[in-house]
């Protein structure tokens, strides 16, 4: 904060600082929230008789105490924490895995395939400071989420963090779509999420600052031609996951959902987009949400590319 002061022991106009902003981060609040007056409002100058020149030097110095050192703010510690990751065998969610791993956590990862899950979390776990482990798991069928989620806590003692993250698309108009691939969408991107976080709550609210982060999308509020099962199953989990957030809040566990926009993997058109957000920026948007104090709940973070190509 710089503080106020009198005309006489202010400097010239060319020399006198300005406000600088604070630095932009990747999370887009629910809803924007002007400055208050308190932000907005400098303090009185200095009492009569300081002298003039060292005024003019409290003028252009910042308060060191309200002045954030963010070049020194610690890498978020997760050493010790276990964390469940569905669907983390490629894309996004082995980004995600990545992350929480490099940062200490113990990491198991799903996939509905056995040897797609054990091979990307062997490779993972020779880079990693955490453990990765991978297992097979179909979250459409209740008793095996119930079985991973049993899984994890018996392997690392406890449940942390779980991040449901499966989920697929197909995206055909609605006199296209049959009424299997309509079911498949909503008992993945929905039902799945349900069913394994039902499983993990007890183990949630019995850990130490727990959370559930919801990969979602952009389309959980933009609708799109031929996105008739996408779009309901990804509005639907909007929906869910916020209920949770109110649901859980005050049982110390933390819920937020990331929605990206077009993100650079194999789902939907391909991963040959230079300009499309990459898998390890949303791993980094899950740190940022772990990283943030206990008194804080971002509950939603949009993500965009920031120059898509033009229509």
């Amino acid at each position: 904060m710089i503080t106020s002061c009198p005309a006489s022991a202010r400097p010239s106009v060319m020399a006198r600082p300005t406000r600088t902003a604070p630095p932009v981060t990747r999370a887009t609040l629910d809803r924007g929230v002007a400055p208050s007056e308190e932000e907005e409002r400098e303090e009185p100058g200095p009492p009569l008789g300081v002298a003039a020149d060292d005024a003019a030097r409290r003028c252009t110095q910042p308060d060191e105490r309200l002045t954030p050192n963010w070049e020194n703010q610690p890498m978020i510690d997760l050493s010790g924490r276990s964390a469940l990751v569905t669907g983390g065998s490629e894309g996004i969610g082995r980004s995600i895995v990545q992350h929480l791993a490099a940062a200490g956590a113990n990491v198991v990862l799903t996939s509905r395939s056995a040897e797609r899950a054990e091979e990307a979390a062997r490779a993972l776990d020779e880079e990693s400071a955490g453990q990765v482990v991978g297992v097979a798991c179909d979250v459409r069928d209740p008793a095996a989420c119930d079985a991973t989620v049993a899984g994890v806590v018996d392997r690392f003692g406890g449940l942390d963090i779980l991040v449901n993250n499966a989920g697929l698309g197909v995206f055909k108009s609605i006199a296209e779509m049959s009424v299997e691939e309509w079911e498949v969408q909503i008992r993945t991107n929905l039902d799945g999420v349900f069913y394994t976080s039902r499983a993990a709550v007890p183990h949630l609210v019995a850990a130490d600052d727990a959370w559930i982060v919801n990969i979602g999308s952009l389309a959980s509020r933009n609708t799109f031609a031929g996105g008739v099962g996408y779009n309901a199953s990804k509005f639907g989990l909007l929906g869910m996951t916020e209920a949770m957030m109110l649901d859980l809040r005050h049982e110390g566990v933390r819920v937020s959902i990331v929605m990206p926009g077009s993100v650079n993997t194999n789902f939907g058109l391909g991963n040959d987009r230079d300009w499309a957000i990459q898998p390890d920026d949303i791993g980094k948007a899950v740190l940022d949400l772990l990283a943030q104090p206990g008194r804080t709940l971002i509950s939603r973070i949009e993500v965009r590319p920031s120059a898509p190509p033009k229509r």
